[in-house]
């Protein structure tokens, strides 16, 4: 209550699967609702409302629209404005979408609003009467975005030009091009070789006028460069003289194709892009007819109001964003959500010890590998032990503050998640950027049994964590804290089928957020199968083969083999004798493969197996990314940033950015890699998502700031990505292969010595002494000794903790001997000892 006290409100069961929350205010002000299921808040908990006692004669508001919303759903408030007098009452929404208010006069002194937001965020709604806020104006609602599916196709139309000058198709690799409008507008454009061998780029005309084309070549202007073009005004995409028709842009039916056209004929070159959001995922088509007028299809699942977005040349076509209510059968399917407030982890220090934890389970951790890279750039393999059945942790002791980089690999793969971001020290970011989540619940999963993954938010600081799942039929989610920012979901759903996993922090869907995972049939018999003699590694272009026995079971076997690239292959099955099978498969390129083995159509539990091929050193922890382009950018600026692939191996790089506008972008070979241009062209967060070989490299999705004027429209979130296969980088400083050795500070002054053994010893008897280095910092204990017929012939020593070391040798021969004693480079108090026998 506004005093501060704590007030019960009544909880009504309706016995229908709702219930009704009463309460009577006894006090005037801004009052908190808490409303909690099982502890946890329910979506947008606490909720605020003012409650006011007004004498009769001033108008009031009320309603759920002046206090939180759901996105795409019609959100509603009542205007009291009894007895008030004469006045005009006015009212505005704002918030991060254009809202469409509608009123309905009831009458008897009461106006009916409703607003209809279709984007998430907070809205303000501002009600005034006689050009004064009533009491408690501007009210702010919060709107979710509770189950909202996107999806989007873009359709290019871009102006070619042709530049003087010859090419071939290996130079073309090599040269990037950079066009700048007469505003200064620059931004990377593509480049092709025409039939005629002479170079094209093409682009998105902005403005008319005169162009300054730059082509380069490891940064120097090729012969001719820079090339002079002029836009003409008719070329320039103007998305004012785009032509839309059809019904599907105001209604539409589930289940079935709603069609509408686009004309762009009359409006110059640019891109189209469309996307529409709503209750279900819709599928999109697009063809294209002879005379230039696209017809564009979308078909929704489930019945409700959708979002479309429909932009030319990045500003919106007229009428965009249309709002669609669709109308139809729903495809009944159910979603599961709950929601877990994350602490932030402990602070880790250097010296302290850390752990990173992960649940993997039916391995045996003999396979299982970890290795720590510092900010510095040393690399130590990391300690792995099993805390309990199926469930690891990752240890090591950092040397650096800083962003450390963990890799944990399963038979030399990395397992999902990995590499991992480990921060040490303060977090230098939060969000929902920087939660990773992997296991194999995220990839298949099996009917009426637990599935599993993890989810690390350790990076992520403090937030709320909501795991959703929607399919065929209902979820039961069940949630293991880890206390180290990590934590451990499980599922289980009686249909098999497609399902997807939502998880957002803070209401933010997390990197690859949501997930689809098919669901199979309980497995049945496919768990007797047992995987037999499974090669560690194959070659390209050479048969390889593993056995499989049956143990009884009775059904078809299925084996299919899935390249890097996506190309599904047969895999060729014999009986060998009565139970026992062999399957032989040919991999025809390089990198991890996939191997489903499925038994009467269920995979069996070893399924997927996964194999490497040939030497793939593709790694993603070992790809790196520096430059401007990852800080604050401008928008209409073009910038850049370099990933460093040295001594990563050769590997699919992919580039993906999500943001408020669609950024041109290219990427280009360098020395030390690959260089990736882009040019922001509007303000706001942007997410750039680096993934080498399918994994994320660490740190990424990087978060970057563009700040400056709108040179496009903002509608729904905008995908840009470009995919290059990559080659073998070698850095420049390769001389120096092999391990680094760690920087030592030590003060080798500092260390004591004492035994007999340091000045007498005898005949093939165990000669002792002890060396005392614990205040000499950290460094290398090197004792030798050396006798008038070369080295002695045995010489122990032994850490007994602390930097204290005990040692004995054994000598054959009489005579005097040198003992020396070395703390790291330099000899200690006392050393080369002479010893006589």
């Amino acid at each position: 209550m506004p005093s501060g006290h704590v007030d019960q409100p009544v909880i009504e069961d309706n016995r229908d699967g709702t219930v009704s929350i009463k309460y009577e205010p006894r006090e005037e002000g801004i009052h908190e609702l808490y409303v909690k299921y099982n502890g946890e808040h329910v979506q947008g908990s606490p909720y605020k409302f003012t409650v006011d006692s007004i004498s009769s004669g001033y108008v009031t508001a009320y309603g759920s629209g002046l206090v939180s919303g759901v996105s795409g759903e019609p959100s509603q408030f009542t205007i009291s404005t009894k007895g008030a007098g004469a006045g005009g009452l006015s009212m505005s929404v704002e918030g991060p979408s254009k809202a469409e208010i509608t009123c309905h006069d009831n009458k008897d002194g009461t106006v009916a609003v409703s607003y209809l937001p279709t984007a998430p965020g907070e809205y303000k709604v501002s009600i005034r009467f006689g050009d004064k806020h009533i009491r408690g104006s501007p009210f702010i609602a919060k709107v979710t975005g509770e189950g909202r599916k996107r999806n989007q196709i873009s359709v290019g139309s871009c102006s070619e030009v042709t530049l003087p000058g010859k090419i071939s198709d290996n130079d073309i690799r090599s040269l990037n091009a950079s066009i700048q409008a007469p505003s200064g507008l620059e931004e990377p454009c593509f480049l092709k070789r025409l039939p005629s061998g002479n170079i094209g780029i093409s682009f998105t005309p902005r403005e008319a006028g005169q162009h300054i084309v730059s082509v380069k070549k490891m940064g120097v202007h090729i012969q001719n460069s820079p090339f002079n073009i002029t836009v003409q005004e008719q070329e320039v995409g103007d998305a004012k003289k785009v032509q839309v028709s059809g019904t599907a842009l105001k209604e539409g039916k589930t289940h079935g194709e709603n069609t509408f056209t686009v004309d762009t004929r009359n409006a110059g070159y640019g891109g189209l892009s469309l996307s529409i959001e709503g209750p279900s995922k819709a599928e999109i088509q697009c063809a294209d007819s002879k005379d230039g007028v696209l017809a564009i299809s979308y078909k929704p699942t489930e019945p409700g109001y959708y979002i479309i977005n429909l932009k030319f040349a990045d500003h919106h076509v007229e009428g965009s964003p249309f709002t669609v209510k669709v109308t139809g059968e729903g495809s009944n399917r159910q979603r599961e959500k709950i929601q877990r407030q994350r602490d932030p982890a402990p602070l880790t220090e250097v010296g302290t010890n850390c752990k990173l934890t992960f649940k993997m389970p039916g391995i045996t951790s003999f396979d299982l590998a970890a290795t720590v890279t510092s900010p510095g750039g040393v690399s130590e393999d990391a300690e792995i032990q099993e805390v309990e059945d199926g469930l690891y942790s990752v240890h090591f002791v950092p040397k650096e503050l800083g962003v450390h980089t963990v890799s944990v690999k399963y038979r030399e793969i990395h397992i999902p998640g990995s590499p991992f971001q480990f921060t040490v020290g303060p977090l230098r970011d939060s969000g929902a950027h920087l939660v990773k989540a992997g296991g194999t619940g995220l990839e298949r999963g099996e009917a009426g049994r637990f599935n599993e993954f993890n989810v690390w938010t350790r990076e992520a600081g403090a937030g709320q964590l909501a795991i959703s799942l929607e399919g065929p039929s209902k979820a039961e989610i069940d949630f293991k804290d880890r206390k180290d920012g990590s934590c451990d979901v499980s599922y289980k759903v009686d249909e098999p089928g497609e399902y997807r996993i939502g998880l957002k922090f803070n209401e933010q869907h997390i990197p690859d957020s949501p997930f689809k995972v098919y669901i199979s049939p309980a497995v049945g018999d496919a768990y007797l199968l047992e995987v037999a003699q499974f090669p560690d590694s194959a070659q390209v272009d050479k048969p390889a083969q593993f056995y499989i026995r049956f143990n009884g079971a009775k059904g078809e076997l299925d084996a299919r083999i899935i390249s890097p690239s996506g190309k599904t292959d047969d895999c060729f099955i014999q009986n060998i004798d009565g139970d026992q099978y062999s399957i032989r498969f040919m991999p025809r390129e390089n990198g991890v493969h996939n191997i489903n083995v499925k038994f009467n159509g269920v995979h069996i539990p070893a399924s997927p197996l996964r194999i490497k091929v040939g030497k793939d050193d593709a790694d993603p922890a070992a790809v790196h990314a520096h430059g401007p382009g990852l800080g604050s950018v401008k928008t209409g600026a073009k910038t850049d940033l370099i990933i460093d692939t040295c001594n990563a191996g050769a590997g699919i790089l992919a580039v993906t950015m999500d943001g408020p506008s669609r950024v041109a972008m290219d990427c280009t070979e360098v020395e030390e890699g690959y260089k990736v241009r882009y040019t922001p062209l509007a303000p706001g967060f942007y997410y750039l998502s680096i993934k080498y070989n399918g994994a994320h490299i660490v740190c990424s999705p990087f978060k970057i700031e563009a700040t400056g004027g709108k040179i496009a429209e903002v509608g729904a979130q905008e995908t840009s990505s470009v995919t290059v296969e990559t080659v073998q980088k070698v850095s420049k400083s390769g001389q120096k292969q092999g391990p680094v050795l760690p920087n030592f500070k030590s003060d080798a002054s500092k260390v004591t010595s004492k035994g007999m053994g340091l000045k007498k010893a005898y005949l093939n008897k165990h000669n002792q002494f002890t060396v005392h280095a614990g205040d000499a910092g950290n460094n290398i204990l090197y004792v030798g000794i050396y006798g008038p017929k070369g080295p002695c012939d045995e010489v122990q020593l032994k850490h007994k903790g602390k930097n204290n070391y005990e040692c004995w040798y054994v000598v054959r021969d009489r005579g005097d001997y040198i003992v020396i004693i070395k703390w790291g480079e330099e000899h200690i108090p006392g050393s080369p000892y002479k010893v006589e026998v």
